[in-house]
């Protein structure tokens, strides 16, 4: 991890429409240190345009989500830096094995990732021995879990998951869940969407209704 200092994420008043249809509304909570989120709702409650709210990839319709008291628009770099984003839509080279991937995403950020690096991060999600193997040959879980090591690499403070428990077994289940845990534990800070129970403790929730 880049820094373990205090940070904080906050929402204020948060709203968000798609379209005329109002989303959620006056939604507040703040994020620390150490601390987690738990985003549940059901399906078309604005679980992931949330979540794009709190990456500064759209705008809130009101309210405002700041970054250690910035404003998201105006954070920039500092807020960039910060963050890792595990969404539904990341692109992969699918004739470049896993290691390959992870290098060329450490290399779009700006660093070098050495191979060493890169195979225990592949080997922490479950990937040992999948490393050199293209990404077209891996199955759904497989490649889910390749993108998870993309998120260790990055060592950012805080970690945004949508639905990072998709695709896998229990034993994926129980290795994000043990991820993100050792994550919280070396000062970071979590959101994570969910449809099931978290086997996290402590943390906050905001349940979002459709």
């Amino acid at each position: 991890m880049n820094d373990t200092h205090e940070h904080e994420l906050r929402a204020t008043a948060l709203s968000c429409r798609r379209g005329s249809r109002e989303l959620f509304a006056g939604l507040d909570f703040s994020l620390r240190a150490g601390q987690w989120l738990h985003v549940r709702g059901a399906n078309g409650a604005g679980k992931t345009s949330l979540l794009r709210l709190l990456t500064g990839l759209a705008r809130p319709y009101a309210g405002r989500v700041e970054w250690n008291g910035v404003e998201l628009a105006r954070a920039g770099e500092d807020y960039r830096g910060a963050l890792a984003y595990f969404g539904h839509r990341h692109a992969v080279k699918d004739d470049l094995s896993a290691l390959e991937n992870l290098r060329l995403a450490a290399a779009l950020d700006g660093r070098a990732l050495e191979p060493r690096a890169g195979c225990a991060a592949l080997w922490r999600v479950g990937l040992r021995g999948r490393e050199s193997l293209p990404m077209r040959v891996l199955s759904q879980g497989q490649r889910r879990r390749a993108l998870l090591a993309r998120v260790l690499v990055r060592g950012a403070r805080l970690w945004i998951l949508d639905e990072p428990f998709a695709a896998l077994d229990a034993d994926g289940v129980d290795m994000v869940c043990s991820l993100v845990q050792d994550h919280l534990r070396g000062g970071g800070s979590a959101v994570l969407t969910s449809h099931q129970p978290i086997a996290l403790p402590g943390g906050h929730s905001v349940e979002l209704d459709p």
